[in-house]
């Protein structure tokens, strides 16, 4: 059991790394991390004590005086580093630098004299440390106009905004995902072999793609699938990941359920439930008065759920927080279907007197071995 604590724990990376680390209670203990435990020597002391690797993620990445983000993020660094050494820790830092350093700006100059006083440190109490240089990341639940300009594209497509192309320059991009993935191979070696050494990674990124680009493919999930229900190709894994970028962007209060056209004749009735130009596996349920389904959710596959026939209440809650979406859903006047964003965990409950029919759609298929699917109750 590997004990991890990470400043910035509320932030957008701090936030997917959190939440990682809690589906393998087996292999890591999450040390909770506030803020406020900067201002508090006392505080910070005991949690740097309480933890085997500190992944610092903490710092400014805006303000209008850019002179205030190079002082706040030194500081950050700087008592991270007095908490250590007032109490003996020699946690494995890792430490979030960024390919900024490259640039002539003060944060990137934050950046790289942060790593540096941290690799000091290391040196001088023979602990570990690691510096990860990393490209810009994209993931749901970035910040709009902070983190990304992903994270802007999406909220602006999303509530009918006009997105603008400020520079169409050429970005390196990491999925938040993939980038979670780098830390915990870190955080587990470093438990594995305890070497005293620092070191420098520079995390590759996933896709090399201009401004133009993003706006084009994010413009497409807004004509196709916002607008018309039809769900793009997802078997490019960058394509996929920045389609559960946007899907998370979207106000699904307002959004869903969304009613599916019911085409009657003398035959009977017909419905259209998915439109998709990828593959996936699509499944019927059945489900009786009072019976839940679900209460799981997904790191990575997109879910639908059209209830055709029968009165259903669905209930999405995002990982991590306590608000609740509630739909409900009678077929018999109008089937309707709500999509499942990933890192929501949801459920469907018969609240009809008749049974509940569902038609689910699954971006791939099922994979009794697949590390997808965890559950939790809504």
């Amino acid at each position: 059991m590997i004990k991890v604590g990470i400043t910035g724990q509320s932030g957008f990376i701090g936030t997917h790394l959190y939440n990682t680390l809690g589906l393998y209670p087996d292999r890591f203990e999450r040390i909770p991390f506030e803020d406020s435990y900067f201002e508090d020597p006392g505080m910070l002391g005991k949690f740097v004590s309480a933890c085997d690797t500190i992944v610092h993620l903490a710092a400014m990445n805006r303000h209008n005086d850019p002179r205030v983000i190079y002082q706040t993020n030194l500081s950050l660094v700087n008592k991270l580093i007095e908490a250590c050494e007032a109490t003996g820790a020699k946690p494995h830092i890792i430490f979030s630098s960024s390919t900024q350093e490259e640039r002539d700006n003060l944060y990137g100059k934050s950046k790289i004299e942060g790593r540096l006083l941290f690799e000091q440190w290391a040196t001088r109490n023979q602990a570990p440390f690691s510096g990860f240089i990393i490209p810009n990341v994209f993931g749901p639940f970035g910040k709009p106009y902070y983190n990304s300009v992903v994270a802007t594209f999406c909220h602006q497509l999303t509530h009918n905004e006009e997105p603008r192309i400020e520079v169409d320059g050429e970005l390196r991009l990491i999925y938040v995902s993939e980038l979670v993935q780098y830390f915990i191979t870190s955080i587990e070696q470093n438990a594995k072999h305890r070497k005293q050494q620092t070191e420098t990674l520079q995390i590759p990124h996933s896709r090399l793609i201009r401004v133009s680009e993003i706006l084009s493919m994010l413009s497409g999930f807004k004509a196709n699938y916002f607008e018309k229900g039809i769900f793009p190709s997802l078997d490019d894994a960058f394509e996929r990941n920045l389609f559960n970028t946007f899907v998370c962007y979207i106000e699904h209060e307002k959004f869903y359920p969304r009613m599916l056209e019911l085409k009657t004749d003398e035959r009977g009735s017909f419905v259209e439930t998915v439109k998709l130009n990828s593959g996936g596996q699509v499944s019927f349920s059945t489900t009786k008065p009072g019976v839940t389904r679900g209460n799981h959710f997904h790191t990575r596959k997109a879910e639908r759920f059209a209830v055709i026939k029968g009165r259903a209440r669905l209930q999405l809650r995002r990982i991590g927080t306590s608000k609740t979406l509630t739909f409900e859903i009678d077929a018999e006047r109008n089937p309707a279907f709500v999509d499942m964003p990933i890192w929501f965990t949801h459920n469907i409950t018969n609240v009809g007197n008749d049974d509940v029919y569902t038609i689910f759609w699954i971006s791939e298929q099922f994979d009794p071995g697949d590390t997808d699917t965890f559950f939790e109750v809504v």
